[in-house]
């Protein structure tokens, strides 16, 4: 007994030592002097893409959330006024932005909303609604495969937030444990581009996500986030209109079975995916180390600590520094989804759990994508979800050329129902240049390759001229 209480008063005092060091019980940005400044700003910026190949190269078009088309011909002019949010420290502060895209390529020419949303924080509580980019993740998305759940890969999917996007210290804790979380509903909309015979339209999303961080000012941290996502509702060509009553919500939520088809009854109803990341960053005099690692489970074999799919994942470093500008950043990712709990889901009447088939569903035959394109990893689809990806990435700036190099290697097992083998490796250098005496403008050059069996040897360049400027300031 006595060596419990030695404990716990060793342990109370540690943490109030650590206390003494801020002397702030709750050290939110919003308890700091406001001196920013609220900015309306523009937008234009045109683009243009050439190909050897039949189609671009991958790294012209992955990650660019699909606003680049993987045509090998293909141009794009966007247009918008956007407002960022600039004022943390603010009890309130609002952002909002309306980007038009009209793009044109060998198939059709089309135009979209890039961006189209608003969003207001008070306090510490975000809502949001609209057409919003988003990722999730540690990573260094221009330096990055991109992350599993959430890469960046496909057009934003409209949906209403809310919740506590950043990261934020816990009352009490004087900054040493911060927590963010959220909860989204959304709204599928590429019917026009789904096989009606085969697809199911009208799909909804289902987002919600918590993530813990421990370590406040000190120079190591500890990150641990978990999101989940379903699809549900729409209307099955062969099951005809889905459910999207509370009590199929609650369903959802909860990952409980129902529904009309065996699948849904027998495992849980739509189609769901969970995603983990366990991140450590390390600062110190201007550099900051991340090793991050992520994996997805789609059914309780690949649940947590002890699961069966564990040599699947995505295991990264980031390096980051700001002593010296020409290289000032560095990744390595190796990425695997060959195991998938295994090759049989079940055998002689015995349940396995195996072949996941990550971000295919029965009931949603169109997988985890939006307008053709995987809303997780771009190395991922429907079709080729058995990968493995060595990934390296560069960036830096010489006498204000802005630059970036990446190189994957990835070879591919198709799906464990329909297996078939290919490789490839791609390339991409890039350069960015504001030029001031060009009524400052922005210039950026692409050149990218693919050399392999899965798309086809490719050469490709990619040229962008973009303005922006100042509308107004308050």
């Amino acid at each position: 007994m006595r060596s419990k209480v030695h404990i716990v008063v060793c342990l109370l005092a540690a943490w109030c030592e650590l206390g003494a060091v801020t002397r702030d019980f709750w050290p939110v940005a919003m308890h700091q002097p406001d001196t920013a400044r609220d900015t309306l700003q523009y937008m234009l910026e045109v683009s243009a893409v050439a190909s050897s190949g039949t189609q671009a190269p991958f790294w012209l078009h992955a990650n660019e959330h699909g606003n680049i088309s993987a045509a090998p011909f293909s141009g794009n002019i966007t247009a918008g006024v956007y407002k960022r949010a600039t004022r943390p420290s603010r009890w309130f502060d609002y952002d909002f932005g309306v980007l038009l895209t009209g793009r044109f390529d060998t198939e059709r020419a089309t135009g979209y909303f890039r961006e189209l949303y608003a969003h207001v924080r008070l306090y510490i509580i975000d809502v949001t609604a609209g057409i919003q980019p988003m990722t999730c993740g540690s990573q260094d998305n221009r330096l990055s495969t991109g992350g599993l759940l959430f890469s960046g890969n496909a057009q934003p999917i409209p949906r209403i937030s809310i919740g506590i996007d950043r990261y934020m210290p816990f009352p009490g804790c004087f900054g040493y444990f911060e927590i963010k979380g959220g909860l989204a509903h959304g709204w599928f909309v590429d019917d026009n581009r789904l096989d009606t015979t085969i697809a199911t339209t009208g799909a909804l999303l289902h987002h919600k996500f918590i993530g813990l961080r421990v370590g406040g000012d000190l120079p190591v941290n500890l990150s641990y986030e978990f999101h989940h996502v379903a699809q549900w509702g729409g209307r099955s060509p062969e099951f005809g209109q889905y459910s999207t009553s509370w009590a199929t919500y609650k369903h959802i939520f909860m990952v409980k079975d129902g529904g009309v088809s065996l699948s849904d009854q027998r495992n849980a109803e739509g189609n769901h995916i969970a995603f983990q990341e366990l991140a450590l960053t390390a600062k110190w005099d201007g550099w900051c180390v991340t090793a991050y690692w992520q994996t997805l489970f789609e059914d309780n074999s690949g649940r947590f600590i002890g699961f069966s799919n564990q040599a699947d994942g995505l295991w990264g470093l980031n390096i980051r520094q700001n002593r010296w500008s020409f290289i000032n950043a560095l990744t390595y990712e190796f990425v695997n989804t060959t195991a998938q709990d295994g090759p049989w889901h079940d055998r002689d009447g015995l349940i396995y759990g195996g072949r996941s088939d990550y971000f295919n569903n029965s009931g949603y035959k169109q997988g985890w994508t939006h307008f053709g394109r995987t809303i997780g990893s771009a190395l991922l689809s429907p079709h080729n979800n058995r990968v493995r990806t060595h990934f390296a990435g560069v960036g830096g700036d010489i006498y204000g050329f802005e630059y970036r190099a990446m190189m994957a290697y990835t070879r591919n097992w198709g799906t464990y129902f329909e297996p078939r083998q290919s490789q490839n490796v791609a390339l991409l250098f890039e350069v960015q240049k504001h030029v001031d005496q060009a009524w400052g403008m922005d210039f950026g050059l692409r050149l990218g390759a693919d050399i392999g069996t899965q798309f086809g040897n490719s050469f490709g360049a990619m040229i962008t001229v973009s303005k922006k400027g100042l509308i107004h300031q308050w």
